[in-house]
């Protein structure tokens, strides 16, 4: 018999292959997004880019927006964006020696797309994975580029909405004074007619809610991408990239280069974030101000601070004793796709009215208590999670749909066996004929009973079957080996 460890082009990413630093960096980064995405589930989209636009801003709420926006505006997005880049060139990699990378790539970005429309519209306008789907389409053919042209790359592409961001706000002076107005009202600062009409969808039903979410969604997917998201996560990608291929992510650099890292962010990138929120404020948050070149003090320094906690969480990574802490961030980053999801899943039925409808009536100090309240779910249920399947939910279910290219070679014969061996319509060689075979799964194969018997330690993945059976995935089709 053809064991999938003589194949190790073919076998699937295992528990001790996998570089534990990444998948505590991407959960870390999981957890940071939920501290700004909370605004946006619990207010009025304006509050969350002008803090005066909806809620109290003093005492205790005012230093949790400040904390919020000196520590986790930008950055944690930054850090995923970077994350994702690199798991480009990660996850290629043995795609490229078959020859399937470009094919297998563009069918997991197109289905992030479709996943992430889904999302958008039907839960949650704030979707990143419909962003996400369309710039790793993008950049994907500049992975082969050596580490220091992709960081070029990468940074002139952030640049780029900088540059579009100062144009707007320079030409703004000459703008007629309704367009103004219309800006500010749609953008920045709406009136009370339109933020109860805006509370009113929200805490209605979920058709009610369908609209609004609906052209929220449309505008990101559109407008915002093209002027801002699109530039900054596809910049950040090839930045990602790049510090992949020079081991940045895998804790593999010396303590000085992260120590150098964390001092950036502390030393620079901080401090002059906290400038612009000073000159936000003195400027009254207007508008002509603040929505243009006010955010310049926050999106390059977002970058600087982000690269802050990579340093950070790399030095972490690289102490002994501190291993048993990174355990429970490993196990969400392994899940995020599902704990992205989970995110929108909790919140939407927390603040929209489909839920407990407390949507625009929680202020930025009971926010944060659901985002802790989240993370506790989090770090102590993914793992547990994980002692009992090899795969989260969502992920899991990528896995069902990425099987509908699978291909069969050599002679099989309908399987007879019943569970816990086989589901029904598996074929089987009965070990006869010689030279590598395999066979097509159905979809919904491999169920929640066989998942939880996999052994995540084995070098490929095994269901319980017949000795002349071996269950394993292929280019991340399930098949059957001999």
């Amino acid at each position: 018999m053809t064991s999938i460890s003589e194949h190790p082009d073919i076998a699937p990413v295992t528990q001790g292959a996998r570089i534990d630093s990444i998948d505590v960096l991407r959960g870390f980064a999981l957890l940071g997004i939920l501290v700004m995405n909370i605004q946006l589930f619990a207010m009025p989209d304006a509050a969350y880019f002008n803090p005066t636009a909806y809620g109290d801003l003093q005492g205790a709420n005012l230093n949790v927006w400040l904390g919020s926006r000196l520590l986790a505006d930008q950055k944690f997005m930054t850090i995923f964006s970077m994350l994702f880049g690199a798991g480009i060139v990660l996850m290629t990699t043995r795609a490229e020696a078959r020859g399937e990378s470009r094919r297998v790539h563009y069918r997991r970005m197109g289905w992030l797309v479709v996943i992430g429309l889904l999302h958008a519209h039907l839960l949650w306008a704030g979707d990143i994975l419909f962003l996400y789907g369309v710039c790793g389409m993008l950049v994907y053919p500049l992975r082969t580029k050596p580490p220091r042209r992709l960081l070029v790359l990468g940074f002139a592409t952030i640049a780029v909405s900088s540059v579009i961001y100062l144009a707007f706000g320079a030409s703004m002076p000459y703008w007629p004074e309704e367009a103004v107005a219309g800006f500010t009202e749609s953008s920045w600062q709406p009136t009370q007619a339109m933020t109860d009409a805006k509370l009113a969808a929200y805490r209605g039903g979920w058709l009610e809610q369908l609209p609004v979410r609906s052209a929220s969604a449309l505008v990101f997917e559109t407008f915002v991408i093209l002027l801002w998201g699109g530039w900054r996560a596809g910049g950040l990608m090839l930045v990602g990239m790049a510090l992949f291929k020079m081991e940045v992510f895998s804790a593999r650099r010396s303590r000085r280069v992260y120590g150098a890292l964390v001092a950036a962010a502390l030393l620079l990138g901080i401090p002059v974030e906290a400038y612009g929120v000073f000159l936000d404020f003195d400027a009254g948050w207007a508008v002509t101000w603040s929505f243009f070149q006010g955010k310049q003090f926050n999106y390059w320094p977002s970058i600087v601070v982000s690269l802050g906690y990579v340093g950070l969480v790399m030095l972490v990574c690289r102490t002994e004793a501190l291993r048993g802490l990174t355990r429970p961030f490993a196990a969400v980053g392994q899940m995020a796709l599902t704990n992205y999801l989970l995110h929108s899943v909790v919140c939407t039925t927390i603040f929209y009215g489909h839920g407990l409808g407390y949507y625009g009536s929680v202020d930025r100090l009971g926010q944060l208590g659901v985002v802790v309240g989240v993370w506790v779910v989090q770090l102590v249920g993914s793992p547990l999670w994980l002692r009992r399947y090899r795969f989260g939910p969502a992920e899991h279910a990528a896995l069902l749909v990425d099987d509908i290219r699978a291909e069969r070679t050599g002679t099989w014969k309908p399987s007879t066996f019943n569970k816990p061996y086989v589901e029904a319509g598996y074929v089987h060689d009965e070990n006869t004929g010689k030279g590598e075979k395999s066979v097509r799964f159905g979809r919904l194969s491999l169920n929640w009973k066989q998942a939880r018997g996999l052994d995540a330690s084995e070098s490929m993945l095994k269901l319980k079957t017949t000795p002349s059976l071996s269950a394993t995935l292929r280019s991340s089709n399930k098949c059957l080996s001999t």
